[in-house]
């Protein structure tokens, strides 16, 4: 490996770099995905909507203490400004949790744009030094063109390689943002309903007082 990566040129060192940032980037979302699913907890969250069906909002925060479930996140910060906007809190609460879930996500769409141009860099710079020595050899000395040609074999399959590598847990990753985007929607929706109703109910119970 080690003498391939030398034949390869100098633009294998670039693309050693844009490997090391993929695995590490990679590894990170990995274990925050892994802490998500461990932090699911759908009888919680279905506990909370029903304490806020029945609107008992401080055992709503006693439950959800210290929870790190986005959804319940979300809700509670819809409970904290329901005076204010309800809708709004949990817009922005949603906001931030898809901001942490999309972290990093940019850098391996530059890391699977990129690695395969200079893939491509290294091949035209392979090809630019199999005619300058075939300039100075002529065909008399096959292996010095053969050279500059293995060059640029190596750093296009390094890109191509480094960018399918990359693209599966990519898309991976996004889906999990998309549908982790859906769960919220969902919630915030339902969530939404709920204490509508427990402001109409509110509204006829002073009706019947007057």
């Amino acid at each position: 490996m080690i003498e391939i990566f030398h034949n390869g040129g100098p633009v294998m060192y670039p693309l050693l770099l844009c490997s090391i940032i993929t695995l590490t980037i990679i590894i990170e979302r990995s274990f925050f995905w892994i802490g998500i699913g461990m932090q699911r907890n759908q009888k919680l969250v279905d506990e909370v909507l029903n304490l806020a069906r029945k609107g008992e909002w401080d055992m709503v925060r006693q439950k959800a203490s210290g929870s790190q479930n986005y959804v319940i996140k979300m809700i509670i910060s819809g409970i904290l400004h329901r005076e204010y906007s309800l809708v709004k809190a949990m817009e922005s609460s949603a906001v931030d949790e898809i901001n942490q879930m999309q972290k990093f996500m940019d850098v391996l769409d530059t890391m699977i744009t990129v690695a395969p141009l200079m893939g491509i860099l290294g091949t035209v710079m392979g090809i630019i030094t199999s005619f300058d020595m075939l300039n100075v050899s002529g065909i008399t000395n096959p292996q010095a063109v053969t050279g500059g040609i293995a060059q640029a074999l190596i750093t296009t399959a390094a890109g191509l390689s480094i960018a399918i590598i990359t693209v599966f847990p990519y898309n991976y990753f996004n889906s999990r943002i998309k549908r982790a985007a859906g769960i919220m929607e969902k919630y915030a929706t339902s969530f939404e309903i709920v204490y509508e109703q427990i402001l109409i109910h509110k509204t006829d119970a002073r009706k019947e007082k007057r």
